[in-house]
């Protein structure tokens, strides 16, 4: 045994990522966030935690690939790093929780300060930027998914359920506290589980609609009408959640979040989350919108890789002024494979430019700027900002998560210029 000196703050080195990372949220405007807060000096409340804190806590738990906040918890009561930036302040999960996802217009203005503060330091351009769209599995399995008659059976059943369960809480003096407690427990869950199944419900005529376009691109012929006698299913887990095709080829419940990345930089520009497996959807064109109102800055070139190749996508950029790098699709005869740019008497103005530009070597040069670019910041968020699975549901907090892990890219990458 020993009697030893320690100042917290000597638990952890000098030149650690964390003090990074507490140093530029001291710099960043987090103001927004204590705007819900009721405890305020000369009033009585309870107290409450520190929003920065929690911030700070949230963009390191990103940076170590956590996300979850039970985890995040436990390493605040383990961990040195996390220790030393709670600096003796205790949290629980489920605060952590509810802050991480309840926040989503608060979040998305503070991505956009530190997109703001780097175009001011001159790092960020953004006159071309890449996009690409990562598949993130959801918490919902393949059983959740329901046709609409079973959807129907399920409700009727939550209904019948909440409503035996709120008989018994109205005679408690046939029940003892400990059974009045769990019935409680009891009545919260299958009014969630009503809320799920009508949420489920509320999308099918999305699905149909969907559908139904699908079925006209396709045809009158017999895959037309096999899109058209597909019946429709909804999650009761996750009720956006789409079923989608994966990297590894297989099929699972997943939502489509799109990153746009500054080319110059490799800075993450824009964030959006779609529960649409096609990109080429108008997701392009909604991305760049996001990125001039966050940068300042006009966006003159766009790359993308063939998903979002959409004619009607190519002529509205022509007409604002951008020049889209996105591959033709191949042809499906032998005979004109190669020869998918060359071009032919009906093609309008701006799809002579798309051909003779995606053909000429400079714009294979500039494309080449795409994989380089895309590719290696999905891989970045994929293996080590924790973007692997969503253990959240629904588009909302979909979004915030994906926030979090671009802005802990963001900070992990260009903290010391976010300080100088």
């Amino acid at each position: 045994m020993g009697w030893v000196p320690q100042c917290p703050d000597d638990l952890i080195p000098a030149m650690h990522e964390v003090r990074t990372v507490a140093a530029v949220v001291e710099k960043l405007d987090v103001s927004a966030f204590a705007e819900e807060i009721a405890a305020r000096e000369g009033v009585a409340g309870r107290d409450a935690t520190d929003p920065a804190l929690l911030v700070g806590l949230w963009l390191y738990a990103c940076i170590r690939g956590i996300g979850s906040a039970r985890e995040l918890a436990r390493r605040c009561e383990e961990c040195l790093p996390f220790r030393w930036l709670c600096g003796g302040v205790s949290v629980n999960h489920r605060m952590l929780s509810e802050f991480r996802t309840a926040q989503e217009n608060k979040l998305d203005a503070l991505f956009t300060q530190i997109i703001a503060t780097l175009v001011d330091k001159g790092l960020v351009v953004a006159s071309r930027i890449s996009q690409d769209g990562v598949r993130v599995r959801v918490s919902a399995g393949s059983s959740s998914f329901h046709r609409e008659a079973r959807l129907r059976e399920l409700l009727a059943e939550s209904k019948k359920h909440v409503e035996e369960v709120k008989q018994q809480l109205e005679q408690p003096e046939q029940l003892g506290m400990r059974r009045l407690k769990n019935k409680a427990r009891q009545r919260r869950a299958a009014q969630e589980r009503q809320q799920r199944v009508e949420q489920a419900l509320a999308q099918l005529p999305e699905l149909a609609q969907r559908q139904q376009q699908r079925a006209e691109r396709a045809g009158a012929g017999p895959y037309g009408e096999k899109i058209r006698n597909r019946e429709l299913r909804a999650s009761t887990s996750d009720a956006e959640a789409r079923v989608m095709k994966m990297p590894n080829g297989g099929y699972s419940p997943a939502y489509n979040i799109q990153l746009a990345t500054d080319v110059e930089s490799r800075v993450i520009v824009g964030v959006a989350v779609s529960n649409q497996g096609s990109d080429a959807n108008g997701l392009s064109e909604a991305m760049r919108a996001q990125v001039e109102r966050r940068s300042g800055k006009r966006v003159r070139q766009h790359l993308l890789d063939g998903g979002y190749l959409h004619y009607e996508d190519i002529e509205r950029a022509h007409q604002q002024g951008v020049e889209l790098y996105v591959p033709p699709k191949g042809a499906r005869l032998a005979q004109n494979r190669g020869r998918e740019l060359q071009p032919k008497p009906r093609d309008s103005e701006a799809l002579r430019a798309w051909k003779q530009r995606m053909a000429s070597a400079e714009g294979q040069r500039i494309y080449q700027q795409r994989a380089a670019t895309s590719e290696t910041v999905n891989a970045d968020l994929r293996s080590y900002r924790g973007l692997t699975q969503l253990t959240v549901r629904g588009m909302h907090k979909a979004r915030c998560v994906a926030l979090w892990c671009a802005l802990a890219y963001n900070v992990m990458h260009f903290g010391k210029l976010l300080l100088s």
